[in-house]
């Protein structure tokens, strides 16, 4: 079994993109980011799961992102990762054509070439929506979501959305409802110190969250 955790920054409203990109722009969240997805006991090493956009609106420079197993979807089979003439990445990066078939590589370490400690899901929007449909009973499932909370401003030019994970089950009661941890749930999970409350940056005002079913 496979516990995956969703790693996004949204607005209230839900908004992570418009017309391909970040609509703000934030070097300690990117930070953060990089250094919970990056974090891994020695000897093993987190996998990143993207969808081809994800992966394609990543700078040339920081692919495949490093110290992480990165795992790219895509229906094009013959979709080309790397230029033919890139120099040997130096992290390892995995084509699939389906969810189904990279959660099952994600299964056996042994055909990522190091043992997994945590597998991010990292965008976009249909990976989200795709990778949160999956049942508890299933073999992988999301258990966990780092949401950066974007507070203000609202970003209503937002062309792309996730899906609202929330939703009423919070308030229903249901066995599947989603718990906000407190912070130093997510600090001890971190396995590092992030910073709590209302953070401010560029003004945007935004707050590290954990979510857990």
């Amino acid at each position: 079994m496979s516990r995956l955790t969703i790693i996004v920054a949204a607005t209230l409203s839900n908004g992570i993109g418009q017309n391909g990109r970040l609509p703000w722009r934030l070097s300690k969240e990117m930070q953060y980011f990089a250094r919970i997805t990056s974090n891994a006991p020695e000897g093993s090493v987190n996998a990143v799961l993207m969808g081809r956009n994800t992966w394609e609106s990543i700078p040339k420079k920081f692919k495949p992102l490093p110290k992480r197993a990165n795992v790219v979807i895509s229906s094009n089979k013959q979709y080309e990762l790397l230029p033919a003439d890139a120099p040997t990445p130096t992290a390892p990066v995995f084509l699939h054509s389906n969810l189904d078939s990279a959660l099952d590589r994600l299964s056996h370490s042994e055909r990522l070439g190091a043992h997994i400690h945590r597998a991010f899901v990292i965008g976009g929007a249909s990976l989200y929506q795709e990778t949160l449909s999956l049942s508890q009973s299933s073999g992988s499932f999301v258990d966990r979501v780092l949401l950066t909370r974007i507070l203000e401003p609202a970003f209503e030019q937002c062309d792309v959305h996730m899906p609202d994970f929330l939703g009423d089950k919070v308030h229903a009661g249901q066995a599947d409802a989603w718990t906000k941890a407190s912070h130093a749930e997510l600090q001890e999970w971190a396995g590092f110190e992030v910073p709590e409350g209302v953070q401010e940056e560029n003004g945007v005002k935004y707050e590290f969250q954990m979510w857990i079913r």
